[in-house]
């Protein structure tokens, strides 16, 4: 059974084509400030952005499988993930998602998300009244994601939808790849449709990027300031393999049995990770979804608690100015 929650989710660029400069204009103005969108006017300057993305796309997915392996001959992932986003900002400019009009002079927008074969983001096609045959079939062939007609009432409405959903569609390479961190029960817990809901919604309010990983379960969440989050879990079953831990660490009787009811729940292999000063940190406990089956608890990280500075996601959207098309 396929995981319906994103293992590995982060912002991304997202891309318009489109011929109607004023349309353009207005799609700029319609996308959240949050998000990073580029402006294209003209197929080849379009085409000629997206030419090296496969491969950056292929070298990013290379320092996932590298962290991964890393893992694997006993290197803990905390550090390594924290270490990738400090030294990887590049990685926001990554096209997410590519929304192109079907009616262009000279070409269709069908045939110039063809030119993009091995690049995995997704696709959007804006369609006139006359297209959307043309789209249903490109759909249900597997061409695109999502078509909008340009004229529905709503377009712009379903157009932040689309890209909403398909924002936090999984990855499937990613999603393998991370996978392979999860222990069988671990996968199986966040398959519980209530708790994967609760989980995305958790990440949404928070985070322009996560990871979920497995020693110790748990998220690891980046805000868009650079703040770091750790959301640690903790099946319900295993909370006296949690409270023997807490005792092994040494935490006093009073805390130890507010471990053992679930009230809260201690940080000791964040602290031994990522080799954290001062008394094991504890925080409260809640449910996560609403069938008493995940426990969790978040855990601020501060600068000092990181082993590299993390360039924030705002700043860079900052550095890349205003949304201005590129009509060249």
């Amino acid at each position: 059974m396929a995981l319906h929650l994103p293992l590995f989710q982060r912002s991304g660029s997202i891309l318009f084509l489109d011929d109607d400069i004023d349309y353009l204009d207005m799609l700029g103005m319609v996308t959240p400030k949050h998000l990073q969108v580029e402006l294209y006017a003209r197929p080849p300057s379009f085409v000629e952005r997206m030419r090296e993305e496969p491969a950056r796309w292929e070298a990013d997915a290379g320092l996932h499988l590298r962290m991964i392996e890393r893992w694997r001959q006993g290197h803990p992932l905390l550090p390594q993930v924290l270490r990738y986003w400090a030294n990887n900002p590049a990685r926001y400019r990554l096209a997410q998602t590519c929304v192109v009009d079907y009616a262009m002079p000279g070409t269709d927008g069908l045939k110039v998300l063809n030119t993009l074969l091995d690049w995995p983001g997704s696709r959007i096609l804006l369609t006139g009244q006359a297209d959307e045959q043309i789209a249903i079939q490109a759909f249900n062939g597997g061409l695109i994601d999502q078509f909008i007609p340009k004229q529905a009432p709503d377009m712009a409405g379903r157009l932040l939808g689309a890209l909403a959903k398909l924002a936090y569609t999984p990855h499937p390479r990613l999603n393998t790849l991370w996978r392979a961190v999860l222990q069988p029960a671990q996968q199986s817990v966040l398959q519980v449709p209530a708790i994967a809901r609760a989980l995305l919604k958790f990440a949404q309010q928070r985070w322009i990027e996560y990871v979920v990983l497995g020693e110790p379960f748990g998220v690891l969440g980046l805000d868009t300031l650079g703040r770091c989050q750790w959301l640690q879990l903790e099946p319900t079953g295993t909370l006296s393999d949690v409270t023997e831990l807490a005792s092994t660490a040494g935490l006093d009787h009073d805390v130890v049995r507010a471990v053992q009811t679930g009230k809260l729940l201690p940080a000791v292999e964040l602290h031994q990770q990522l080799s954290l000063s001062g008394p094991i940190r504890t925080a409260p406990a809640f449910d996560l979804g609403d069938e008493g089956l995940l426990r969790a608890a978040v855990f601020d990280l501060d600068a000092a608690d990181l082993p590299q500075p993390i360039y924030a996601y705002r700043n860079f959207l900052e550095a890349q100015g205003s949304r201005s098309v590129q009509d060249v």
